[in-house]
Formats: structure tokens, C-alpha cells, sequence
């Protein structure tokens, strides 16, 4: 068995090792135990990762890594053809395991990882670098966790904000490079969306405390749009604001907004301001009227830059129906820029 099926194999029982996980009540063996531990230490070291945000992206893992689909998406490719390199992520921390895939594709492709984690997600890789390690001992040399100054790296994936972006492209410009900037998601509301729809929207604007690039921070609505229809559909998730950051976050952004005299929509835990940018604050939901969905498109097709999913029902051929942003395919890759296509080519 060579290397690249070796990895292949650890992966997949990775996720058996997942999907078994989160059916359990308690813990029943050393590394569920382990993985227990990280989940409380990640929360302890941020806040937003509750176990139930942790739970549900180990979950979706879980689902991804089965033998079939990690191999209906690698069967494009020809992993022969990849020179072996040691490739430097520099990985973002809002939202628990966000750099897996990053970290998969290089591992998957038969290169060498040099991670920087962030302070904000580094408990719960660290537990899948061991998991994986033990499973195939080879591996051990080919992740490397970087805590200073990055060197002898080939290439470089490396996700941060649209300032921090600007110093990563300087610095790293010599070698093949991977840089990604601020991203948001929106949908597209033609009124006609039945209420378990909306309902479904409430998953993508709240999942991970609305902390995601794939969680939507801007609705697009007809100019007659009637916003108590999306309230009252989205209210099942007003628990959120029991979470202290999240409340602290919706009366500080709600303070701000009323001393500036700026017009918005409130239900207690969420709220709406008419504004032109794509990134609301946290527990605000930007919304915007159009007059006509084709000039909508347009103005879509010219900020495509700038978003990482549109939500919406016969409105764009890349939609995304609702409450699915936050279940992305292996194929989804982010700023839809193929990271394995890339690794091969470098």
C-alpha cells in the first residue's frame, strides 16, 4: 500500500471514528475521552465554539469523509502527478475546523503540512493531527505546527482578512500562493419562499453565530418586502440570545445603531438595518430592496469577489438552497478557487 492510499485510508476512518463519535452520551474509549477533552478546551479558549457548534462541524466532517465521497472527489485528478513540497497554511480560527479542508487537501495529495493554527481554532486540529498519526505513524513527519517565523515552505494557503491579505501577499509572494480575503454570503428573497424556507435561512444566518463566510449577512428583498413574514419565521432560534457574546454583541451593535439615528428592525434578538455593505456585525442582518431581480444579478455578477454563497430558490445557477450554506461538498471549495488542482500543478 503506498503513501497516498495509506492517507486515503486514514482519513476515511477518521470519519468513521466521527460519525461513531457523535452518536455517543459519553465517552467509551481513549480518543472519544481525548476528543471530549478538546472540545471543552476549544470552548474554554473561545467562546463562540459551544460543544453544539463543535458537535455539528465534526458532524458534517464525519458525513464527508466516507471511502466513497473522499474518492468520488479526488478521482479528477491525478495524484501521481504532484511533486512533493512542504506547503505553509496559515489558517483562520472564526468558526471550529474551518482549515480542515486546506489541511486534508495538502496531507491527501502527498505534501507536507507547515501549520500556523490560530489562538482561536488550534485544540481541535491538534486532535485530529494525533488521531490521524496514530492511525498511520508515517504521518508524523509530514505535519509539521509552526508556533514562529515560517520557513522552507514550497507554496502557501493562507486565509486571514482583506487587510492582513495585503501583508500576505507581499510576504509570501515569491512562492505559489493561495491568499484569501473577506468573503460573506446573502440571499435572495422574492416573497414567494414558504415559511419552512425562511425557517431554513434562520440555520444559515445563525449557525456558528452568523461567524462564518458561509453565513449569510445580507438579505435581498422585493421593494414591498413584508420583513415580519422572516421575524416570525426565524423566531424557533431566539434561544441564541441566552449565549452572553452573542447578547453583549446584540445590545452593543443595537446602542450604536440607535444613537446614530440609524432605522432598524428588531425582534429581541436579531436585528435589521437597510445598509448597501455586504458584512453586518454580529446579531445584525443586513437587507437591502431591489427594484428588479435582473438588476440584482448583474450587480451580483460584478461583486462575485466579494461572496461566498447566495441563498436563494430559481434566482442564480450557483444558489444554494436554504439552510444549506453551512453543509458545504469537498468540491465546495472556498473563494471557489480548486486547492487540490493547485497543490498538483505546484
Amino acid at each position: 500500500m503506498n503513501d497516498h492510499h495509506k492517507t486515503f485510508i486514514a482519513f476515511v476512518k477518521l470519519g468513521h471514528f466521527l460519525r461513531e463519535f457523535v452518536t455517543l452520551e459519553t465517552p467509551n474509549d481513549e480518543w472519544s475521552q481525548k476528543l471530549e477533552d478538546a472540545i471543552a478546551l476549544s470552548k474554554h479558549k473561545n467562546g463562540w465554539f459551544t460543544r453544539e457548534n463543535v458537535i455539528h462541524a465534526l458532524e458534517s466532517w464525519g458525513q464527508l469523509l466516507t471511502e466513497e465521497k473522499l474518492s468520488d472527489w479526488l478521482k479528477s485528478y491525478d495524484l501521481d502527478k504532484n511533486k512533493p513540497k512542504k506547503v505553509a497554511l496559515i489558517m483562520a480560527g472564526n468558526i471550529p475546523l474551518v482549515g480542515f479542508h486546506d489541511f486534508m487537501s495538502v496531507l491527501i495529495t502527498g505534501n507536507k503540512v507547515l501549520a500556523k493554527l490560530s489562538s482561536n481554532d488550534n485544540t481541535l486540529i491538534l486532535f485530529i493531527k494525533d488521531y490521524l498519526v496514530s492511525i498511520e505513524p508515517f504521518l508524523k513527519d509530514t505535519i509539521e505546527i509552526s508556533d514562529g517565523k515560517m520557513e522552507g515552505f514550497d507554496a502557501v494557503i493562507a486565509t486571514g482578512s482583506n487587510n492582513t491579505s495585503r501583508y500576505f501577499e507581499h510576504y509570501f509572494s515569491k512562492v505559489p500562493n493561495i491568499i484569501r480575503k473577506n468573503r460573506n454570503s446573502i440571499a435572495v428573497l422574492t416573497g414567494r419562499e414558504s415559511k419552512e424556507q425562511i425557517n431554513a435561512l434562520g440555520e444559515d444566518i445563525f449557525r456558528y453565530y452568523g461567524l462564518g463566510c458561509r453565513s449569510v449577512s445580507k438579505v435581498f428583498v422585493p421593494e414591498n418586502y413584508d420583513f415580519a413574514t422572516l421575524f416570525e419565521a426565524v423566531y424557533s432560534y431566539h434561544p441564541i440570545i441566552e449565549h452572553v457574546k452573542y447578547a453583549n454583541n446584540y445590545d452593543y451593535n443595537k446602542a450604536v445603531y440607535l444613537m446614530s439615528e440609524f432605522k432598524i428592525l428588531d425582534n429581541g434578538f436579531l436585528i435589521l438595518k437597510d445598509d448597501k455593505s455586504y458584512s453586518s456585525p454580529i446579531a445584525s442582518l443586513f437587507y437591502e430592496r431591489y427594484d428588479s431581480l435582473d438588476n440584482l444579478k448583474e450587480r451580483l455578477s460584478q461583486d462575485t469577489n466579494e461572496l461566498q454563497c447566495i441563498v436563494g430558490e430559481g434566482v442564480i445557477d450557483s444558489e444554494i438552497a436554504f439552510g444549506n450554506t453551512q453543509q458545504p461538498s469537498l468540491t465546495d471549495y472556498a473563494d471557489n478557487v480548486d486547492t487540490v488542482d493547485f497543490l498538483l500543478r505546484t
